[in-house]
């Protein structure tokens, strides 16, 4: 497989895990606790370009990652989308969304300017992520 991650989905992530599709990544901005996760299939835009077993796949991953997310949070809402307007690689966000959070409740894109998490709360972030997913079963 020639799985290569796109370049601003690189950029933009931390690297923070992977599951039998999909890796996963942290968005580097503390103002949402915000992860992706990527099919790990070269060539896929939409989710109806992975096969059946695939999108099933897809499906029990976000929602593993939503359960985990919302289990270290104790968010108000985690919303989940897969738009790719700018990224065209399948990818999808799954976000943790605080009434008292930055634009709360308008959308996360494009507001206001990321702020990067320190390397410390990035890596303890990940860190949870991992120690969280072990724990949960398919």
């Amino acid at each position: 497989m020639n799985f290569h991650l796109d370049a601003r989905l690189e950029q933009d992530t931390l690297p923070a895990g992977r599951l039998e599709l999909c890796e996963i990544h942290l968005l580097n901005d503390a103002r949402w606790p915000w992860l992706v996760l990527v099919p790990q299939r070269s060539d896929c835009s939409e989710i109806f370009d992975l096969n059946d077993d695939e999108q099933l796949q897809l499906a029990r991953e976000t929602a593993l990652i939503s359960k985990v997310l919302q289990k270290l949070t104790e968010a108000e809402k985690i919303n989940t989308g897969a738009l790719g307007n700018i990224v065209r690689q399948l990818h999808v966000h799954v976000i943790a969304r605080f009434e008292n959070d930055a634009n709360w409740p308008g959308p996360v894109w494009g507001f206001g300017v990321a702020e990067p998490y320190s390397k410390v709360a990035a890596s303890r972030l990940i860190s949870q992520l991992q120690s969280e997913m072990k724990s949960h079963v398919f």
